[in-house]
């Protein structure tokens, strides 16, 4: 549990590093990022890091392209794209 939140994280990597097989993976535009971390706590697998300021990284070796972070971003800061199109 986060003491600060009262809500529980996952556990990152719970289902293991993701390998080659993700076909789209999430991208952060940190221009309309507002750090409001829904994203973070939305992740099931924990592949959102938050930082100390907030604002947060995504560790593609754990992330599987589930686009649940994409999903609740309000804002549209997140947007899933085809792991060969973005470097």
């Amino acid at each position: 549990m986060d003491g600060l939140t009262g809500l529980s994280k996952p556990v990152k990597g719970a289902m293991g590093k993701t390998g080659t097989w993700r076909e789209m993976k999430p991208v952060i535009d940190y221009e309309k990022c507002t750090r409001c971390l829904r994203c973070w706590i939305s992740c099931p697998e924990g592949s959102i890091i938050r930082c100390e300021d907030n604002r947060v990284e995504i560790d593609y070796e754990y992330c599987k392209g589930c686009g649940i972070c994409e999903n609740e971003c309000r804002i549209k800061a997140i947007k899933m794209v085809r792991e060969w199109e973005h470097e």
